[in-house]
């Protein structure tokens, strides 16, 4: 969750193994049957083809509601090789490769790929200079014969990636005191490197990062490679399952990483700066007992590992960035916080490795289904471990939740945020108010019936996307019921629907002001 106000849920009281393979390179089309095929497609549609070919570069999108600019049809990743070299100044633009290895969907005369904060130097489509131009938040690369459809394709780009954050915009880079970290969530991973930027296009990653000795970095996935030359150090990590371009961690700093083992055998790792080494471990050491509590509930953990990054930077938020969650240093050593709270905020990005980071999002008004779930378990952990009631809080939640809905929009139907404010989707209704629409279910459906139901949820569609019809359908094939009515009155209703099994719950009416 890329927003955790420190009050949002209540109050708190004041102080008192072995590497993945690479996936392997795309096919080499022959130049002249691609030429060939090429011109049957040009002689059938000659004036067409010359009007695209002299068209000017515009930015494309797959038509989100949320963010209608990102994403871009006519291709699907596979593999994305990213390296990254680190000066070790967090003012400094990076040097940087990205490497995209793709499959056309539709025949392309053109490739658009989301980047937006950056330099690019060069662009070479299988290994040939490609033209290239920029357009809105989009680097639009003209390949020197057009791509048929079905064919593979390499795209590498020899590009900066500027850690200073762009003007008016939310995200990328998050400097910290001693290095960088990254918070790509929900549009902003192409403010970092060339990409297609929309969870529905998840691909496998290689993360190459070469800082200056005494600099540690860390990345998703698994460390492939280690190689040290002179004053530098080059680290590799590949990822063993599929992940969302706003998923994606960096983590670059003088650190320290500490290993741990998690339940059968999984390997934890937790990164953290050297000198706050002691100070987090009390926490840190829960994780594995965490994870087995998840699993209880909702089946084995998804990935390879799993750890916490604690960046020494004040960002507001956590962030379920896949394998390693993003946390500010802040959650943890300050004396204001219970641990009781920080405990459930653990949690909850915990349990985003299971909704959200393997079953992702479809669209991003599913966020919901991410948000909603990681807000259940936050709140459910925080009833067995700190004796915090779930139906008090979700009866507080019933009381706010037509205010949210008039502020937000409904749980499923979100308002749209402001251009360049990647926060402005994460709001009240899809945290508290998507939890509250879990409740409702469960206690419409049962408890059996809804246990069922999750389980089958991050069981059916792991590794991969999954929307809210998706949901809605599995639900009524669990429970044996017809659940359309009631997914429509809580999930986009502009009221909030009559609480099963509580009828003496209310909702509080917004305030209305008088108009100037």
């Amino acid at each position: 969750m890329p927003l955790t106000p420190r009050d949002r849920t209540c109050p708190v009281p004041a102080a008192g193994s072995a590497a993945a393979p690479r996936p392997a390179a795309p096919r080499p089309r022959p130049r002249k049957s691609r030429r060939l095929r090429a011109g049957a497609l040009l002689a059938s549609a000659a004036s067409l083809a010359l009007v695209a070919a002299s068209a000017p570069a515009e930015p494309l999108g797959v038509g989100d509601r949320l963010f209608p600019y990102l994403g871009n049809p006519g291709y699907d990743v596979a593999a994305y090789d990213l390296s990254f070299t680190y000066s070790g100044s967090n003012s400094e633009p990076l040097r940087a490769v990205t490497t995209i290895d793709a499959w056309t969907t539709t025949p392309l005369d053109r490739v658009n790929l989301d980047f937006a904060h950056g330099t690019v130097d060069s662009v070479e489509v299988d290994g040939e200079s490609a033209s290239f131009a920029t357009a809105g938040d989009d680097l639009v690369v003209t390949p020197e014969d057009p791509l048929p459809e079905g064919s593979w394709m390499r795209i590498t780009v020899r590009h900066t990636s500027d850690p200073v954050p762009a003007p008016d915009r939310d995200g990328g880079w998050v400097r910290t005191a001693d290095g960088l970290a990254m918070a790509n969530q929900a549009d902003a991973a192409h403010l970092v490197f060339p990409c297609n930027d929309h969870p529905s296009d998840k691909a496998m990653f290689t993360v190459r990062i070469t800082a200056p000795n005494g600099y540690t970095a860390v990345a998703n996935g698994v460390p492939a490679d280690v190689d040290r030359a002179g004053r530098r150090t080059t680290w590799t990590y590949r990822t063993r399952h599929p992940m969302a371009t706003e998923l994606t961690q960096v983590s670059i700093g003088r650190s320290t990483v500490l290993h741990r083992e998690g339940p059968q055998g999984l390997p934890l790792r937790d990164v953290v700066p050297a000198r706050h080494r002691d100070a987090l471990e009390p926490w840190l050491k829960k994780t594995p007992e965490q994870i087995s509590w998840m699993e209880e509930r909702v089946g084995p953990y998804p990935f390879e590992t799993y750890g916490l990054l604690v960046a020494d930077a004040s960002t507001g938020f956590e962030l379920e960035t896949q394998t390693l969650s993003l946390f500010e240093k802040g959650l943890f050593t300050d004396p204001g916080y219970p641990s009781w709270y920080i405990e459930s905020i653990m949690v909850h990005e915990l349990s985003h490795q299971w909704f959200g980071d393997s079953v992702a999002p479809r669209a991003w008004s599913d966020l919901w289904l991410n948000e909603g779930h990681a807000t259940w378990y936050e709140a459910l952990y925080a009833q067995e471990k700190g004796k915090r009631s779930m139906e008090a809080r979700m009866k507080a939640a019933y009381g706010a939740s037509d205010r949210w809905r008039a502020a937000g929009g409904p749980p499923a139907a979100p308002k749209p945020p402001e251009r360049g404010r990647k926060i402005g989707i994460f709001r009240a209704n899809v945290y508290d108010g998507a939890a509250l629409v879990l409740y409702a279910l469960r206690e419409t459906i049962g408890q059996r019936s809804f246990d069922q139901l999750e389980r089958a949820w991050v069981r059916e569609h792991q590794d991969g996307t999954a929307s809210t019809a998706d949901f809605v359908e599995l639900a009524g094939r669990i429970s044996g019921r017809d659940l359309d009515g009631f997914f429509r009155a809580w999930l986009y209703g502009e009221k909030t629907p009559p609480m099963p099994g509580h009828p003496d719950w209310t909702t509080v009416a917004p305030t209305v002001r008088p108009a100037r």
